[in-house]
């Protein structure tokens, strides 16, 4: 059966998105006899791309979304096409932009991968990098989950996230790792060129990367609870950055 690895896109918002951007769309599958609404926009779209569109039953569908709401209709494309950390700070340049990236250090949660990608979005990040092992790569949860966002922000994948932040600093990019007892996000000056470290769900940022870090910040806690989930830490710091970045100018 086809998985969500596979390049498999779930749900009306998730495949509009997809088929809006500039990624290649294999086939789009719809409920047969249903046309109405979002489902109409959708057809369009895809007529429009030339991306061949199949009616199928609606048992077909709820065998590709086990335990999730196709809302009658799914996708199949290919996997993100994903830059290479210098091919991300090329585009960066060319668009005349500073850089203002999030570096993922192993999160393994799709959903908090996807949400991580609808905050970079909305914060205006150029940018988001994720390691190719030990950690969950962009599919039909990631998409869902990001609202879209996944096809509208870049995203680099790296063999070795310590190289990638050496890459970024030899670049006069300024890393910070956000970690438990850094010294408050609200107090950093992160309106240059920027790459904010978020670690994984279990074990935080790791060793390595705190080293390679120019800066340690952290999220103050004043509950019996000492730490955030890292979707939630990442869209704190992020439009932290943003406010003073947008301010800015």
């Amino acid at each position: 059966m086809p998985s969500e690895q596979d390049g498999l896109f779930i749900g009306r918002n998730a495949v509009a998105e997809l088929l809006k951007s500039d990624r290649p769309v294999d086939r789009v599958l719809i409920r047969r006899g249903e046309r109405d609404g979002s489902l109409s926009v959708i057809c369009a779209l895809a007529l429009e791309k030339g991306v061949p569109l199949l009616e199928t039953d609606v048992r077909k569908l709820d065998q590709l979304a086990p335990g999730g709401v196709h809302q009658g209709v799914a996708a199949y494309a290919a996997e993100t096409a994903y830059l290479s950390v210098q091919e991300l700070l090329e585009r960066t340049e060319r668009a005349g932009e500073l850089p203002f990236y999030v570096i993922l250090d192993g999160v393994s949660d799709p959903h908090n991968l996807g949400a991580i990608l609808r905050s970079a979005e909305c914060a205006g990040a150029n940018g988001v990098i994720l390691p190719k092992r030990r950690a969950v790569g962009v599919n039909g949860t990631v998409a869902k989950a990001s609202a879209g966002a996944v096809f509208h922000v870049p995203v680099a994948r790296t063999g070795n996230l310590a190289s990638a932040v050496k890459l970024l600093k030899e670049h006069g990019v300024w890393i910070w790792a956000v970690e438990m007892g850094g010294k408050p996000y609200d107090q950093q000056d992160f309106r240059g060129k920027v790459a904010l470290v978020l670690g994984s769900e279990g074990e935080g940022v790791s060793r390595l990367l705190k080293e390679e870090s120019d800066f340690l910040t952290g999220i103050p806690m004043y509950g019996k609870i000492n730490s955030l989930n890292v979707s939630n830490a990442a869209a704190i710091v992020l439009f932290e950055a943003a406010k003073q970045r947008f301010r800015a100018e």
